[in-house]
């Protein structure tokens, strides 16, 4: 479960910097049936799991933009590991995401019958239309408490130091792309573990994250992901 909660929690974060926004066009086409397929590896250039994002339905309402996402992930075997659906709202202030409905129902299966209350709070990340080289952005937090009878779980994670570092262009399987360099610090604490640690973001506009590297706290690459396959 520890495994499945840190995918999560990764995936939360990698998503939100493709996402947030202050115009739903700017950084994520947010049309039915856009498709994104990510490969993560390992510090050794290990192939690790295929994270498949697809765009399900999306209703404009109020000036708001809704949107059920649908994820997969698949482990280097191609083993289906988890699948999920969870639901995004575009304002005009930037992206929301419903973080409870984030987490794979075969997880959530596993403590049926149990009473489970589950409290997510937190600052989204928040990524302005324009960005320029040298901007400074804004800190964001995700906090999940988890409160199962017999067991009670808090998971945290803190992105501090954001800032906009560099402009490059990123060849992948799934084209060309310009893009804004992103770098920012992740603490992170989910039961009695601690991580400290730096990402390097390549974001892309009408795209959203095209590459990520992260780092350990001794600036030693840890892991690596990258768009493979991408669609609209």
């Amino acid at each position: 479960m520890k495994k499945e909660l840190t995918v999560i929690i990764v995936t939360v974060i990698s998503f939100l910097y493709g996402n947030a926004q202050d115009n739903c066009s700017a950084y994520f086409p947010m049309i039915e049936g856009a498709s994104y397929e990510y490969q993560m590896f390992s510090k050794k250039g290990k192939l690790e799991g295929t994270s498949a994002y697809t765009v399900g339905s999306v209703d404009d309402d109020g000036g708001n933009t809704y949107a059920t996402m649908q994820v997969a992930f698949t482990d280097a075997k191609g083993k289906s590991a988890y699948e999920s659906d969870y639901k995004i709202t575009c304002t005009g202030d930037g992206v929301k995401i419903d973080f409870e409905s984030l987490f794979p129902k075969q997880m959530m299966e596993q403590y049926e019958g149990m009473e489970v209350e589950m409290d997510i709070t937190g600052t989204d990340i928040e990524i302005p239309n324009n960005l320029s080289v040298g901007q400074q952005l804004a800190d964001a937090n995700i906090n999940i408490s988890m409160n199962m009878g017999a067991m009670n779980m808090k998971i945290e994670v803190n992105t501090t130091d954001r800032q906009v570092v560099g402009q490059e262009s990123v060849t992948t399987s799934a084209g060309t792309f310009d893009c804004y360099v992103i770098s920012a610090n992740t603490s992170s604490k989910m039961m009695m573990a601690k991580h400290q640690m730096s990402d390097k973001l390549w974001l892309s506009k009408r795209v959203g994250i095209v590459k990520q590297e992260t780092y350990s706290k001794n600036g030693k690459l840890e892991s690596r992901m990258q768009l493979e396959k991408f669609s609209k």
